[in-house]
């Protein structure tokens, strides 16, 4: 099978998930040198002026504003080359070669920056078009899907050669500076993020602020991936279980439930055990509009260094009518096949 040189190696995709997860400054001379180049490598003459914005929600603001900025050249710039060298390594790996070659390559990087793009797509669609459906939204939409992604391109440009080829160019932007969107007579470039908190699972995550935050204030907030008021999470330190209660909104509760802690909630709620048996406890406490909190609480078999037993919470499906079955239910085995090894 033909080996292509990539830097799709450990430190390879360790130096490509940095770029995609870069933040602060932009480089800003190198970004604009790799942006004149890239017209260049297509053959298109290079923009009158490279234009910078704080975020990619003033870098649409921006190019709705000019008049003068002349037909977009995505096709030419980054669309075009990526489908040549795409077919090239195709060509040359074969079908089963090629999807091997992209899952330890650019695949290994893609889920989490595309959920990423994505949000940050929607973030700029609500902010500047509300909860508008029509023209203004349609308009915002399709300048964001003619976005060159900048250190977002990281997953498909992690595939090929990192700064020889038609995709060099690309490849010094996406190093250097966050989207950009190229015109026959000018180009519009948007800084990095300042700010980027994920969790273990690359999700959208930060319960103390924004999850993502631009230089111009342009921000997403989120916990554990699910997209949050500001306001929200400003309130999160000051729960009770009672303000728990009165929210309407069942996604947002399950937030402040995870945030205040199933286990306080039960004890802070005045909760009741329903059953008891050799594996733990079992505790219920009803929701409005939405399903019982349930969960087991079970000792640790293996004491801490000081002798004591740590306690453990399970959450389990709210039929659950016994603490034996709740716990098997987490090792997905049925009550009647589950037998915990006791200690003697």
């Amino acid at each position: 099978m033909t080996t292509i040189e990539t830097d799709g190696g450990t430190d390879g995709l360790r130096a490509w998930r940095t770029r995609a997860t870069a933040t602060g400054p932009a480089d800003r001379a190198r970004a604009e040198q790799g942006v004149r180049r890239a017209y260049r490598q297509a053959g298109l003459a290079e923009p009158e002026a490279v234009l910078w914005a704080d975020s990619p929600r003033a870098a649409v603001t921006l190019i709705r504003q000019l008049t003068d900025r002349g037909p977009g050249v995505r096709e030419e710039i980054r669309s075009a080359p990526w489908a040549r060298e795409r077919r090239r390594l195709h060509d040359e790996l074969g079908a089963k070669g090629w999807s091997a070659h992209w899952a330890a390559t650019g695949g290994r990087l893609w889920e989490s920056t595309q959920v990423l793009v994505d949000r940050i797509r929607a973030g700029v669609i609500q902010d500047l078009a509300g909860r508008d459906t029509g023209a203004e939204a349609a308009e915002v939409r399709l300048l964001l899907l003619d976005a060159v992604l900048g250190q977002h391109d990281a997953p498909w440009l992690a595939a090929f050669p990192a700064d020889a080829g038609p995709l060099g160019a690309l490849t010094e932007v996406c190093g250097s500076a966050g989207w950009w969107w190229p015109f026959t007579r000018v180009a519009v470039v948007s800084e990095r993020p300042v700010e980027l908190h994920r969790d273990e699972a690359g999700r959208l995550d930060h319960g103390d602020g924004p999850a993502l935050a631009y230089p111009d204030g342009f921000a997403l907030h989120a916990w554990r991936g699910m997209p949050v008021p500001a306001a929200f999470l400003a309130e999160l330190p000051a729960l009770t279980p009672a303000r728990i209660r009165e929210e309407e909104n069942a996604e947002l509760r399950r937030v402040m439930l995870e945030y205040y802690g199933y286990d306080r909630y039960l004890t802070d709620s005045g909760a009741r055990p329903l059953h008891h048996d050799e594996t733990g406890t079992l505790w219920r406490i009803d929701l409005p509009a939405d399903e019982p909190v349930v969960m087991v609480e079970v000792l640790n078999s293996t004491p801490e260094p000081d002798g004591t037993r740590r306690t453990y919470w399970l959450r389990v499906p709210p039929s659950t009518r016994t603490a034996k079955e709740g716990v098997a239910w987490t090792f997905g085995i049925g009550e009647e096949v589950y037998a915990p090894v006791k200690e003697t």
